[in-house]
């Protein structure tokens, strides 16, 4: 199992820290972020960026739109 790492993401003009983990099965990977109490999968779409697996009735206020793609952002940033 892989490490649980702070994942800083710059956000509405302030840096959190995440909680993260990379996730393998097999081929194929995703990262875990935890905000709040909520586990958001991170994986790579078709044209390599990082979109957000999440149950749709978790977002809202503490989850909203502009910081799933901070955090995907913040994934990318990492990566290069």
């Amino acid at each position: 199992m892989f490490e649980v790492f702070d994942l800083p993401v710059s956000h509405k003009a302030q840096e959190i820290l995440f909680p993260a983990q990379l996730v393998q099965a097999g081929y194929l990977h995703k990262f875990r972020v935890t905000v709040g109490d909520t586990d958001v999968f991170f994986e790579p779409d078709e044209e390599g960026s990082y979109r957000a697996v999440i149950d749709p009735e978790k977002i809202g206020t503490e989850l909203s739109g502009e910081l799933l793609a901070d955090i995907a952002a913040a994934i990318e940033k990492v990566l290069r």
